[in-house]
């Protein structure tokens, strides 16, 4: 059905499926209708012309106005807001953004007794600084463990053994090493991650302890993802977890508050189990040992075999295998790869780029592995990842 001009209104319309505008053409055409009315058809409103240039300013002017109106009331969803009215609207349910904080690393510092070291910063292969604390004394015993802090935030590794530079040297200071790899910090939290957090939250009052301890471990910082497995039979399951017990597997956040969280949020007489094991002691000081398990990282690689059609480059190529990453990376602890699932992000689900290629096979492997068209299968314990490196093309 043709639009009709002049519109009945430039303004934004608010209905039961939302806000709607119109668009830029729209209200160009618009009021160039309207200008027609007043001086006649024959009034020349090219864009050539002062005239048309005039209306097109004001044309631009209403549409901005509009798309401030339309940011304006998404702001007040959270499924739409985004930066600071963002973190204005989870507030609704308790919540606050998560600031950027800085990892941490226990180093054992050697040296002469006695020894104080001011300001001291110690530095690994990677090049990353550690500060330690301000002022820290060598005991009698020769050696000292504090905790150092990243001189920068975010999720700043640094494996066991690899924090082994002296950057500030200081007489009597000898060595320094981390016997434990660092605690990640994180980046200022993401509007996607911040959404995530406020669907999930709700559900930590919860009428079943299962969903509230998902809930709950969700909301852990630094908590990436993770997965609950429960196992209410009288035998051990499949996965081997053992009868009447649950299974936590979460992928960052620190050890100590996700035991603590899983043991105050389970069924009494429920069982823990996984390969980390953390005492936390009862209202009595008794210890109970939680367990809960780390996933392990499943690197894999993928080949997708293309014929180049007109219209294809190799920044097309760069967004397909962003959008394979983007897949991978989503899909849940203990998802299997399924081949066959990877076409859709291969095609870029469907969108006008897929037009101009068109796909052969899709191959994938542990990237170990020898590529292939059979699905990959993931452990319980285990989380499929991919590098945008690891996606590679052979063109036809």
């Amino acid at each position: 059905m043709a639009t009709t001009y002049p519109l009945a209104t430039l303004a934004p319309t608010i209905t039961g499926l939302g806000i709607s505008t119109p668009l830029y053409a729209d209200i160009l055409a618009s009021l160039k209708a309207s200008a027609q009315q007043i001086f006649g058809a024959d009034v020349y409103l090219e864009a050539d012309s002062q005239d048309g240039q005039l209306l097109a300013l004001v044309a631009l002017s209403v549409y901005d106005c509009n798309q401030a109106a339309v940011a304006t009331y998404n702001s007040f969803s959270p499924a739409t807001a985004v930066g600071n009215g963002l973190s204005s609207v989870v507030k609704i349910n308790h919540l606050a953004r998560l600031v950027a904080t800085r990892s941490q690393v226990n180093l054992a510092i050697g040296g002469t007794v006695g020894t104080v070291i001011t300001n001291g910063v110690a530095g690994d292969a990677a090049g990353n600084r550690w500060n330690l604390p301000a002022s820290v004394t060598i005991p009698p015993s020769g050696t000292i463990t504090v905790t150092a802090t990243c001189s920068v935030y975010g999720a700043i590794s640094a494996p066991i053994a690899s924090v082994t530079l002296i950057l500030t040297p200081t007489a009597g200071w000898q060595t320094v090493t981390n016997a434990a790899a660092a605690v990640p910090g994180q980046p200022v939290e993401t509007d996607a991650e911040l959404r995530t957090r406020q669907e999930i939250s709700p559900s930590i009052n919860a009428n079943t302890p299962l969903t509230s301890l998902a809930a709950a471990i969700g909301q852990l910082p630094g908590v990436v993802y993770g997965a609950i497995y429960e196992n209410d039979t009288s035998a051990a399951d499949a996965n081997g977890v053992p009868a009447h017990s649950i299974a936590v597997v979460v992928q960052g956040g620190v050890a100590n508050d996700i035991a603590h969280t899983i043991y105050e949020k389970k069924a009494p007489g429920v069982g823990t189990h996984g390969s980390t094991t953390i005492a936390v002691p009862d209202v009595l000081g008794v210890p109970h040992d939680v367990k809960f398990s780390v996933p392990t990282l499943k690197a894999i690689k993928v080949e997708v075999t293309l014929t180049a059609l007109a219209g294809y480059t190799t920044t097309i190529g760069g967004l397909i295998a962003d959008a394979i990453t983007a897949y991978v990376t989503a899909l849940p602890i203990g998802a299997d790869v399924i081949i066959s699932r990877l076409y859709a992000p291969a095609l870029l689900n469907d969108g006008p780029l897929s037009e101009t290629y068109e796909i052969s096979v899709v191959k994938a492997a542990l990237v170990a592995g020898a590529l292939g068209t059979t699905n990959i299968p993931i452990a319980y314990t285990e989380k499929a990842t991919l590098t945008v490196v690891n996606v590679t093309f052979v063109l036809l």
